[in-house]
């Protein structure tokens, strides 16, 4: 099983004029530890359940740009990317400009979006939940055609482009992974079967159904359901002095069971990188041992 690190806030103790060094430090222990992703959350303002709103935020892309800088081997991404933030040949430029200049790491992490209080806030459109989802459906389609051979239009409802060029091409191969994130029945999961390459869920109770739906969705559209990472978000929590750790091995040792290919997730306690050498030596070893 692989491992992942998310990191979700960004209020640390030496504050904005030590943020870049102290990231930079967390990134490469990260990546030295051996963990699979580095992954950090694209909202513009702190979600509720990580700290109040006014909390340090930092633009995603910027940011996993500049974690590739410090990094040489885990995979790059959002957890997760709204369809609504951005024009989807923005998007797709970002993630290849991300793949070019990290060797080929970078992963597209994509939902539907939900922070309707940052949108209203900056004054963002924030659609009905309807056409929140025709635009990450319409997105995933012109990500696609974007990244295959030829730079043909592209048409729908709420999108048109004349010509979908992008050189330099992405180094992967036939193009970066797509992660969709969330656990809707009726369409994140369908999208995940027909578009994605890897879904993203809670570890919530509702875990097993979820697979089991996301299984169904592929028998429905013909795609082999081994063919999906299955990435389950969990917090990475062994505690201040690793008296949690035993904890979190019996807990991934669950959801391996289960089916997760991966747990992501954020570490309390980041950015003391005590915690992440803790991880490079009782947990991440141990994780990979799952098979």
């Amino acid at each position: 099983m692989d491992l992942g690190l998310q990191i979700p806030d960004f209020t640390w103790a030496g504050g904005p004029a030590t943020l870049g060094t102290d990231l930079a430090a967390v990134a490469r222990a990260a990546d030295d530890a051996g963990f699979a992703y580095l992954a950090v959350m694209d909202h513009f303002f702190q979600i509720r359940s990580v700290g109040p709103s006014d909390h340090d935020m930092l633009e995603a892309y910027t940011t996993v740009g500049y974690l590739a800088a410090h990094t040489s081997r885990a995979k790059l991404l959002t957890v997760i990317t709204g369809a609504l933030y951005r024009h989807p040949g923005l998007l797709a430029k970002a993630i290849t400009t991300l793949d070019v200049l990290s060797g080929g790491r970078a992963v597209l992490g994509i939902g539907a979006g939900w922070n309707e209080e940052e949108s209203r806030g900056l004054g963002f459109p924030f659609p009905p939940t309807k056409e929140r989802f025709e635009l990450l459906e319409e997105t995933l389609q012109y990500v696609l055609q974007m990244w295959g051979e030829a730079d043909d239009p592209f048409t729908s409802k709420h999108f048109t482009a004349e010509r979908l060029l992008n050189v330099p091409p992405a180094l992967q191969r036939p193009r970066p992974q797509i992660m969709i994130g969330g656990g809707g029945e009726k369409k994140t999961l369908r999208f995940v079967a027909k578009y994605g390459d890897a879904c993203n869920l809670f570890n919530s109770p509702e875990l097993e159904h979820k697979l089991d739906v996301l299984k169904q969705h592929c028998e429905n559209e013909g795609r082999d359901y081994a063919e999906i990472t299955k990435t389950v978000y969990h917090r990475l929590d062994i505690g201040p002095n690793g008296e949690k750790t035993g904890e979190l091995l019996t807990e991934l040792e669950r959801l391996h069971g289960l089916g997760a290919d991966a747990v992501l997730g954020a570490m309390p306690g980041i950015p003391d990188l005590r915690l992440i050498e803790r991880f490079a030596k009782d947990v991440i070893p141990a994780a990979g041992a799952l098979a």
